[in-house]
């Protein structure tokens, strides 16, 4: 069995669309729309198979999970996986040149990873991430 797909609300699905396929190289399909619904969203694939679904619809509301400071139960990241802790630094290089905010710098986990986190433009939180040997 594979996960298949996770999907997002979004306020700006354009903005969206664009920082996962210019910054994490998906591949968008065309925007389906369901106008009795007021409903429109992509589906965005990755090189690994698995896909990303952001949504919008004008009468969902504001989730009030802080991503950063104060967070709740549920799914609380995505996370990226790349081939090399040199990929892991030059990804947070590449995102913080275009200002999006670095929550935590690049470094080894306890739990046998390298990586960062970071936030997209609606303030999902992101680790891009790689294993590293003990």
């Amino acid at each position: 069995m594979i996960l298949e797909h996770v999907a997002i609300w979004a306020d700006n699905l354009e903005v969206l669309k664009d920082y996962y396929v210019k910054y994490f190289d998906g591949t968008a399909n065309e925007k389906y729309t369901n106008v009795a619904k007021q409903f429109n969203s992509y589906f965005i694939s990755f090189a690994s198979g698995a896909r990303l679904e952001i949504m919008s619809r004008p009468d969902i509301p504001a989730n009030d999970n802080d991503t950063v400071t104060a967070q709740h139960r549920g799914i609380i990241h995505l996370a990226f996986g790349v081939a090399t802790r040199e990929a892991v630094d030059e990804k947070a290089k590449q995102l913080a040149a275009s200002g999006y905010k670095i929550l935590s710098a690049p470094r080894k986990t306890g739990d046998g990873y390298y990586e960062f986190e970071t936030l997209d433009p609606e303030n999902n939180r992101l680790e891009i991430t790689t294993p590293y040997i003990v």
